[in-house]
């Protein structure tokens, strides 16, 4: 687990936590690291909920299908990035969505009711550890508040629009790649693929946009 100490330190649920006490906290969580192909589900919808997951390599997308097996991306999780906290901290007996490899991952699962019960010696690393994740479940509810502003805009243009826009806000700049390719990103925003390829051309023809695959440039 050493090599991937880096990658632990770039998780919020781990900051504050000295490399030196990683180890033995990731005894204490029954940790174990775990590699899955491209379109491999991590966990499957209605599956009991028993750990919380860290991407250490790869990605992830939270998805959830419907019936008919129209599938919704409700949030890309790239490395470092934290997967389940939230239904196993409410208690949840069984998983609404999917977690499934955006390509080929490896990821640390860890024993969810450990993380939020000091373990026996009442280590300073788990008392971090359990402040952290309250953190990290706040800011994944601002998250999820974000979401739905952008998907409750009635036009596929007005979405795409309020998607870019706060794309670029992230990055800080007004060209910027998205994690998603063009059916992920229609299924993120909720639209139909060829509806949202063809207003993508009318934004670019309206020079609003120029884009290139998971390229955008905002104009």
């Amino acid at each position: 687990m050493e090599k991937y100490f880096e990658i632990l330190a770039q998780c919020l649920l781990f900051e504050g936590i000295e490399a030196s006490e990683l180890g033995a906290l990731m005894r204490c969580l029954r940790a174990v690291r775990r590699a899955y192909k491209k379109n491999e589900f991590v966990f499957s919808a209605g599956e009991a909920v028993r750990f919380v997951g860290v991407v250490l390599s790869g990605s992830v997308h939270i998805v959830q299908e419907d019936y008919w097996g129209n599938r919704t991306i409700l949030a890309h999780i790239p490395p470092g990035g934290l997967f389940g906290e939230a239904f196993s901290c409410a208690g949840a007996e069984s998983l609404p969505v999917s977690v499934i490899a955006a390509e080929k991952s490896e990821i640390l699962l860890m024993d969810g009711n450990r993380i939020l019960t000091t373990c026996s010696s009442a280590c300073t690393a788990h008392g971090a550890l359990i402040k952290n994740m309250m953190r990290l479940l706040a800011q994944k509810n601002i998250m999820l508040t974000q979401k739905m502003e952008i998907i409750t805009h009635r036009t596929t243009r007005e979405r795409l629009l309020a998607y870019l826009s706060s794309q670029a806000a992230k990055a800080g700049k007004s060209r910027f790649v998205i994690p998603f390719n063009r059916q992920q990103l229609a299924d993120f925003l909720s639209v139909e693929r060829s509806a949202m390829s063809a207003e993508l051309s009318k934004m670019q023809a309206d020079q609003l946009i120029r884009t290139s695959r998971s390229e955008f440039e905002l104009l």
